[in-house]
């Protein structure tokens, strides 16, 4: 039977905000006035495959910990991911989250409480909004902040988190199943996966351009270049390029330096919104030790992708392809 709780409803704002974190990949944090700052270019909204999905309960799912979950009731649910709280919200389950995590930065979750930092959930927080159900992932935390909020007796599903293209459709349908609603996961996956199939239709791939990922913070002196694990290379790859990173260096970022930046040798360097921000646009970028000298440098071939859904790899990942396709090969014939 469904709870007698008063669901909460999003409110919506013409004003998208723009947050910009990869704590999952770095453990490099965002500061609350980088998180609020507006975004200004483009609205950030996600599109629902559906309005006011009523979730299938009681369902039982296993999750990525292996860990056996019943779901009674999701009259109250907070997400500890913006990708999370992205596949929510475009499930049609959106008037039914109470609060965000920071990175959930999309216009229809932008009024919501922030109780989650990535690595810094704040337990009272999420408590105080007297939730029956929280989705986390598996670095998400601290872990005394979940054992705090599963002590209280709130259902925790936890998932794998989000490292390329091809994770977009099983989180999907992981998110779909906790809510009791496959059916609509499955329509939802193959909407996803029609757009990036879509995403290079008409663009001559024949000549795919070396491009390295930086993630950059001017604010907190954070510049670093993407490696082999850095999450980026389906993207890239999707896109009609070559991951020069992934291709020349180890791990998943390293620092950026002119020597790291040499043995990519990017044709193109791409960076987040905010991060070109941070560091004073383009401009500012060149200016770096060994960007100018890169031939992404002396050609000023610079890509750019908003924050809070680059790496997501969530229902929008078919426009972020489109988008990134676009900047590296040009509009379609």
């Amino acid at each position: 039977m469904r709870s007698t709780r008063p669901r909460r409803t999003a409110r919506t704002t013409a004003t998208a905000l723009g947050a910009a974190v990869l704590l999952a990949l770095t453990g490099c944090g965002t500061s609350d006035a980088d998180a609020d700052t507006a975004a200004g270019e483009t609205v950030d909204r996600v599109d629902p495959i559906a309005e006011g999905t009523e979730p299938g309960l009681p369902a039982t799912v296993t999750d990525a910990t292996g860990a056996a979950v019943t779901i009674a009731s999701a009259d109250a649910i907070v997400p500890l991911s913006g990708s999370l709280s992205e596949i929510v919200f475009t499930l049609g389950l959106g008037d039914r989250v109470v609060a965000r995590d920071i990175t959930a930065t999309f216009e229809q979750a932008a009024d919501l409480p922030i109780v989650s930092h990535g690595h810094d959930i704040s337990a009272e927080g999420v408590l105080s909004l007297q939730p029956d159900l929280v989705l986390a992932e598996t670095g998400s935390g601290p872990q005394t902040a979940l054992d705090q909020i599963a002590a209280a007796g709130v259902p925790i599903v936890v998932f794998d988190p989000a490292d390329g293209i091809d994770a977009a459709a099983e989180r999907i349908t992981a998110v779909a199943a906790a809510f009791g609603v496959p059916d609509l996961g499955a329509q939802l996956v193959e909407r996803t996966e029609a757009g990036i199939a879509a995403a290079t239709e008409g663009l001559d791939l024949s000549d795919p351009p070396r491009v390295a990922f930086l993630y950059l913070r001017g604010s907190a002196s954070v510049y670093m270049i993407g490696a082999r694990d850095s999450g980026a290379a389906s993207l890239i790859e999707a896109a009609g390029g070559i991951d020069a990173g992934a291709e020349a260096l180890e791990g998943d970022f390293i620092e950026l330096t002119p020597e790291a930046l040499a043995a990519a040798a990017p044709d193109v360097i791409l960076v987040m919104d905010k991060g070109l921000d941070s560091v004073g646009g383009v401009e500012g970028l060149l200016e770096l030790p060994g960007v100018a000298q890169t031939p992404a440098g002396e050609n000023e071939r610079i890509a750019h992708l908003p924050d809070g859904i680059m790496l997501n790899y969530g229902p929008r990942t078919g426009d972020i392809v489109a988008d990134l396709a676009r900047q590296l090969h040009g509009e379609p014939a």
